[in-house]
């Protein structure tokens, strides 16, 4: 085997599915890694080689666009958020810190209205298409989107993310038949779903397009994706950020100053109030965190 770049697509128990040119295949990663405090991970781009035994080894990492470390994936174009329009319902503070950290990351985060045969999403997708982020509505008992997904994703890596029991594994279904997820019912008792999907692995569509599937998870586990610093916070909120820079007040918190643009946009509804709640409450996290270590 030549030492040459391929792809992660799959981890498990320490051995790693490795896209190549002949196939996928298992390898296992250097000692030398733990050592640096690193670990492949998938979506990886990395280096093999046989030792002795002609066993696979990855050698080398190559530099990462981004990560995700809970769940690990790396190299992403684009997330795929997935929401329930109903049986979860809708958590605004959660799709937006959500939102945050993939743009903190450079990740194009695209929405995914699930079961529209139920109820209606339009409202609250508004809120997003008005700042500049694309939405579809799917219905997973027909398979309605999908395939406008899949076409939006061609030629790059994307992720479903959500909570669980919003109809991951469904939509992924028909969006990569392939991968033959089991789905689950609704638990009516708990208001959410089954846990289907337990590992990170990403699926080809086509050359150069990639979908991967992820962990659903409660609300209480969305910090798991990341944290973002109260200055960076405006920042990650692209209606926010648009306004900040026309305030008086160079460190401006866009919580209760005066002469604040953001919040003078807010009151003419140039921003909304969902959206600048999610701000504030994110911003106020992020000083309590960052005081707890001083």
């Amino acid at each position: 085997m030549d030492t040459s770049k391929k792809r992660i697509i799959g981890v498990s128990g320490g051995l790693y599915f490795v896209e190549t040119d002949d196939g996928i295949i298992n390898a296992r990663s250097r000692g030398i890694f733990r050592q640096k405090g690193i670990k492949p991970v998938t979506g990886d781009y990395v280096e093999l080689c046989c030792v002795d035994n002609c066993e696979a080894v990855i050698t080398d990492i190559y530099d990462r666009r981004n990560v995700i470390v809970r769940p690990p994936l790396a190299n992403l174009d684009i997330v795929i958020l997935v929401v329930s329009s109903c049986e979860p319902a809708p958590n605004a503070f959660v799709l937006d810190k959500l939102t945050a950290v993939f743009e903190s990351k450079g990740i194009e985060t695209v929405f995914a209205f699930t079961k529209i045969d139920k109820a209606v999403a339009d409202e609250f997708a508004a809120v997003y298409e008005k700042i500049g982020y694309r939405t579809f509505m799917t219905d997973n008992t027909t398979g309605q989107g999908a395939d406008d997904i899949a076409a939006y994703i061609k030629g790059k890596t994307a992720a479903l993310i959500g909570n669980t029991g919003v109809g991951k594994s469904s939509l992924m279904n028909y969006i990569a038949p392939a991968a033959e997820h089991k789905t689950s019912e609704i638990s009516r008792k708990l208001g959410r779903g089954r846990h289907t999907t337990r590992e990170v692995k990403l699926y080809r569509l086509d050359e150069n397009t990639y979908i991967g599937d992820t962990p659903g998870f409660s609300t209480v586990e969305v910090s798991r994706y990341g944290n973002i610093s109260s200055k960076e916070t405006a920042q990650c909120f692209r209606e926010i950020s648009e306004y900040s820079d026309k305030c008086r007040f160079k460190d401006c918190a866009h919580i209760k100053e005066d002469s604040c643009a953001v919040r003078e946009a807010l009151a003419i509804g140039k921003i909304a109030l969902s959206r600048y709640e999610s701000f504030c409450r994110m911003y106020s996290e992020a000083v309590k965190r960052e005081n707890e270590y001083k």
